[in-house]
C-alpha cells in the first residue's frame, strides 16, 4: 500500500498563523464595533439627507425621422446635371436624407445654434437659476442667489472675466449637459431628448429644440438657392450657347423649386414620429440606491478607520 505523497509547499504552522490572523481580525472588528455603527448611521442620515435635498429631473423624449427631401423629378435632374452643377457651385435640391439628419443633429448641439436659441428664446433663468419646482401649481423657484426674479436681474457673484449674467458659453455648456440627441444606425429615427425639472418646461424645448433646427436648414437652403439662381441668371446672360442656356433654365428651375419646396414644407429636415410630452414620473434622482450606497460607503469607512486605529496603537505599543 503506497503512501500518499506529501505536498512540500503546505506548512501546517502557516495555516494555523492565518486562521489566528483572521480570528484577530474578527476580534478587532468586533471591539471597534460601536464605532463601526456610527459611522454607518452618520452616512446613513448623511445620505437620506442629501437625496431629499435632490429635486427631482424629468426627461421628456421625442422620436424623429429624416425628411423626405426628393420632389418629384428632382433625381433625374440630379443625375443629369448633378457634375454640372458642381462645376458651377450649385447645391440641387434633394440629396441623402440621411447626411440632412445628420446636418441637423449637428446643428441642433452646436454652440452657435443652441446660444441663439437660448437666447432667441429667452429661457437662460429656466437654464441657469431654477432652484425648484412646484407640481401642484406648475411654477418655477428661482435661486434668489442666481437671479431676482422679481426684477429680472443676475445677481450672482462671480470672478471676471465672468459677468453676473451668464455668458452664451455657459449657457451652451449647461444646456448640453441636459440635452441628448441620438441616431439608431438601424432605423435611421432620432431621439432627443431633455432633462429639467419642470416637465412641461423639458416637453416645450423640445418642440423648439426641432422647430428652430428645421428653420435653420430651411433658411440656409433658400439663401443658397437663391444665390445660385442670382448666379445662374447671370450666366445665361453671359453664354449664346442655346443648349447651355437650356442646361442653366433647368438648374434654375431646381433651385426654384428648392426654395418652394422649403417654404411649403414645415417639417423641413426633421419630421416627428412621436412628439415629446411632459413626463409624470421623474427620471432620477434615485433616492433609494443613494440611501444604500451611501450607507455601504458608511460602513466601509468605518471598519477601514477601526482597522488603522488598531495596527496604529499595535505599532506604537511595539
Amino acid at each position: 500500500m503506497s503512501e500518499s505523497p506529501v505536498n512540500p509547499s503546505y506548512h501546517p504552522q502557516a495555516a494555523m498563523d492565518d486562521e489566528i490572523d483572521l480570528k484577530e481580525l474578527f476580534m478587532v472588528l468586533w471591539s471597534g464595533k460601536w464605532l463601526i455603527s456610527a459611522v454607518t448611521g452618520v452616512a446613513a442620515v448623511t445620505s437620506v439627507v442629501i437625496a431629499l435635498s435632490l429635486p427631482n429631473i424629468y426627461t421628456a423624449n421625442a422620436l424623429l425621422a429624416p425628411a423626405d427631401q426628393s420632389g418629384g423629378g428632382m433625381s433625374a435632374m440630379m443625375q443629369q446635371y448633378g457634375g454640372l452643377a458642381s462645376l458651377a457651385g450649385v447645391s440641387l435640391p434633394g440629396g441623402d436624407e440621411a447626411s440632412r439628419a445628420q446636418l441637423g443633429m449637428a446643428l441642433m448641439t452646436s454652440r452657435s445654434f443652441i446660444g441663439d436659441f437660448v437666447e432667441r428664446r429667452d429661457i437662460l433663468p429656466e437654464l441657469m437659476a431654477v432652484e425648484s419646482w412646484d407640481m401642484t401649481s406648475g411654477e418655477l423657484t428661482f435661486d434668489d442667489a442666481l437671479y431676482d426674479a422679481t426684477t429680472s436681474e443676475w445677481v450672482r457673484e462671480v470672478d471676471p472675466p465672468r459677468t453676473p449674467a451668464p455668458s452664451l458659453l455657459e449657457a451652451h455648456k449647461a444646456f448640453s449637459d441636459i440635452l441628448a440627441v441620438s441616431q439608431d444606425k438601424q432605423t435611421g429615427y432620432i431621439t432627443v431628448s431633455v432633462e429639467h425639472q419642470s416637465p412641461s418646461v423639458a416637453a416645450q424645448w423640445i418642440d423648439w429644440l426641432v422647430k428652430d433646427a428645421n428653420e435653420a436648414v430651411r433658411a440656409q437652403d433658400v439663401d443658397e438657392a437663391n444665390r445660385s439662381i442670382s448666379y445662374l441668371r447671370e450666366q445665361v446672360s453671359n453664354t449664346s450657347l442655346a443648349d447651355l442656356q437650356a442646361v442653366f433654365f433647368d438648374l434654375i428651375q431646381s433651385q426654384t423649386e428648392t426654395v418652394m419646396l422649403a417654404e411649403v414644407r414645415e417639417e423641413y429636415v426633421f419630421k416627428t414620429i412621436d412628439p415629446a410630452v411632459a413626463p409624470e414620473i421623474k427620471s432620477k434622482p434615485s433616492r433609494a440606491l443613494i440611501c444604500v450606497l451611501g450607507t455601504l460607503l458608511g460602513g466601509m469607512l468605518g471598519v477601514v478607520v477601526v482597522l488603522i486605529r488598531h495596527y496604529a496603537r499595535s505599532e506604537a505599543a511595539d
